[in-house]
């Protein structure tokens, strides 16, 4: 467990459940898609003010394991935006040192997307400026259960004795296992849930939690976010001296 601290500091990493797109989209009386291609564009801009906020990593639920019970014009729609996205930022990305990493289980993806996701992993892994971890079809209980799955195994295998196994243990199995866990976690849209992300992770994080709609959720707002972090007292678990 980690220590108690009163520093004051900013938060190391964000993670971000970018909700409130198909709202935004149909308060303008336009289809779900419009505000997901809304939402893409904002992301860029939450990226490129992470350095100046000293958030060193993003991590963002692009897809959630749950969000395949959308229509199939909605999630198929979803899916070619991923791939364009990748597609027109790889560049950008690399260039402004972004290193990105996906998370989630890639077995359901298509196999074109997969590829893309490979490829910009790969294009970006000497980059150190801002870490962004994006979560595509993920989702919190699920990546525990494949982590449990391959910790499971080297037990079996031999490679780890069930005496040895401890809560230091299973993070080591999980998709974010090279990621500090998150220090904040935001939601946009009024909703106050956390939708099956970054569950074991988040155990410490700090929540804040919107009315903005992720397509109307500006940096200066990002930064506004930060900032209050810095004013509250983590103790994590224990009491003030």
């Amino acid at each position: 467990m980690a220590k108690a601290s009163t520093e004051q500091s900013g938060p190391r990493h964000v993670a971000i459940i970018m909700d409130g797109n198909g709202r935004w989209a149909q308060m303008r009386g336009r289809p779900r898609l419009f505000g997901h291609h809304a939402g893409a564009k904002r992301v860029r801009e939450i990226v490129e003010a992470c350095p100046d906020a000293g958030v060193k990593f993003l991590t963002i639920f692009a897809f959630s394991t749950e969000n395949w019970k959308r229509t199939q014009s909605e999630v198929s729609g979803l899916m070619s935006l991923f791939q364009r996205y990748i597609t027109g930022e790889a560049k950008a990305l690399k260039e402004n040192g972004i290193r990105v990493r996906f998370i989630g289980d890639r077995m359901r993806l298509a196999t074109k997307l997969v590829d893309l996701m490979d490829d910009l992993e790969l294009m970006t892994s000497d980059n150190d400026r801002v870490h962004l971890t994006v979560a595509i079809n993920y989702g919190g209980r699920d990546e525990v259960a494949r982590a449990t799955k391959r910790l499971a195994q080297d037990v079996a295998d031999g490679k780890l004795k069930p005496a040895n196994v401890d809560e230091e243990t299973l993070p080591k199995y999980l998709d974010t296992h090279v990621l500090p866990d998150p220090d904040l976690v935001i939601r946009t849209s009024g909703e106050a849930r956390i939708s099956n992300f970054l569950l074991w992770q988040s155990a410490y994080a700090e929540y804040d939690f919107l009315d903005t709609l992720w397509p109307d959720f500006s940096a200066e707002e990002f930064h506004k976010v930060v900032s209050r972090y810095g004013k509250r007292e983590r103790r994590y678990g224990g009491v003030k001296a």
